[in-house]
């Protein structure tokens, strides 16, 4: 193609005397693009939020927790109620080998924190140095529990935001302090800022954790844990130790393994699974529609270019009679085609970024999580090359017709 000034000059020409159908064409692909791009970016901004909802939360990980049986079992009746015990997380280790992490948790609910005038409700959750393979904390001061802590009953804990914020108004690290729990002082030696909504048997932003051994003796649970939590070594799936996990806890405590509400089993990796799911479907659809739109402003393109050729016929003839090549032709129509849709393009990729970024102000503000609604770079790059090629297709039927209209045909036609 000749792409010299004239040809350019021609183009901007063609474009300004069609000005109402130019501009109607071009909002049809601006709208397209931003729609598309504006779709794209708002959903990875979502993703951002829901998957910030399971921040440090393992994805191959299960709870469970004991329930009153359903069915008899042995000489047991039904509804009899049974109790985790200490000694199943090692039974589970020894004859579930592909376990990874096995820990337990005893809470405490309706717990009040004093620390100096301030205090606050709470719950006392006790743990493992090993919990955090299965929700990892986020610390904004110190250090979470550790084996030492757990082994020799140390009176420690780690507190969370709200709990920081209400008895430590002034801000600071409070490790070192002492606050009050029921008639017990814990000195805390962190504070976990995680801001994951997903948590197990209460918001961690309202716990204080303390090592499992010191809340087994302060609230007399003997060997009974409220819950055990546990992961898959990398590479196996959860649901495929499931029913292994319920044929050995049924063994030791006399119920039936097929007994589903006589043992509460939450697999993580089915919900994660779900979650994955139902972003591929939302990205799918948003391509679709996006690619949709901007297939219908390509095609309106294509018919403003047909209507614009036709009505040039005399114009072509004459060029075409003083030494236009075919060649000339084809090039200015594609070229006014691409110029056409770029343009509108490129005013939909800066609105796009522009909307996408007032969106990402407005949901910062609202909280700490900073979603990325935005398009990256080579996104953009993309939907400037996509819309050349749509550009290109838009005009080939128009730059044919013009090019095969012949002199006296033209003439005719006046």
């Amino acid at each position: 193609m000749r792409l010299d000034i004239n040809t350019y000059h021609e183009i901007a020409d063609s474009l300004l005397r069609n000005k109402s159908r130019s501009l109607l064409t071009g909002f049809g692909i601006f709208w397209g693009l931003f729609m598309l791009l504006a779709m794209l970016g708002a959903g990875d901004g979502v993703k951002g939020l829901l998957k910030s909802n399971f921040e440090g939360f393992a994805s191959n990980a299960a709870i469970i927790v004991s329930s009153n049986t359903s069915v008899p079992y042995k000489g047991f009746q039904e509804g009899r109620y049974w109790s985790l015990k200490y000694r199943d997380m090692e039974r589970m280790k020894t004859l579930i080998p592909e376990t990874g992490v096995v820990t337990p948790m005893i809470s405490q609910w309706g717990q009040t924190a004093v620390y100096n005038s301030q205090n606050t409700n709470c719950s006392v959750t006790g743990v493992n140095a090993d919990y955090v393979e299965i929700e990892a904390p986020r610390m904004k001061y110190g250090r979470f529990l550790n084996e030492v802590d757990v082994e020799r009953g140390r009176k420690v804990c780690v507190i969370g935001k709200r709990i920081y914020n209400e008895l430590f108004p002034d801000g600071g690290d409070p490790c070192g302090s002492f606050i009050q729990v029921g008639s017990v002082f814990f000195q805390v030696v962190g504070v976990n800022f995680s801001s994951g909504t997903i948590n197990i048997n209460g918001n961690t932003a309202q716990k204080v954790v303390i090592p499992s051994t010191v809340a087994q003796q302060l609230y007399n649970r003997g060997d009974n844990v409220d819950i055990v939590c546990l992961t898959a070594k990398s590479g196996i799936k959860m649901s495929s130790l499931e029913p292994r996990v319920r044929q050995v806890l049924g063994r030791e405590h006399y119920f039936d393994p097929k007994d589903e509400p006589a043992l509460l089993f939450l697999n993580t990796e089915e919900v994660f699974t779900l979650i994955d799911t139902l972003f591929r479907g939302v990205d799918f659809l948003i391509l679709l529609i996006g690619l949709g739109t901007l297939l219908a402003g390509a095609i309106g393109v294509s018919n403003i270019m047909m209507v614009t050729v036709k009505e040039r016929t005399v114009e072509i003839g004459i060029r075409r009679a003083i030494g236009a090549t075919p060649r000339d032709i084809l090039s200015q129509i594609m070229l006014e085609s691409v110029s056409l849709t770029l343009i509108a393009g490129m005013f939909g990729i800066m609105f796009s970024v522009l909307v996408l970024s007032v969106a990402e102000k407005i949901v910062a503000a609202s909280g700490e999580f900073t979603p990325a609604f935005q398009i990256g770079f080579w996104l953009a790059v993309a939907a400037a090359a996509l819309l050349a090629v749509l550009g290109m297709l838009a005009g080939l039927a128009p730059a044919l017709r013009a090019m095969n209209i012949k002199p006296v045909d033209a003439m005719r036609d006046e």
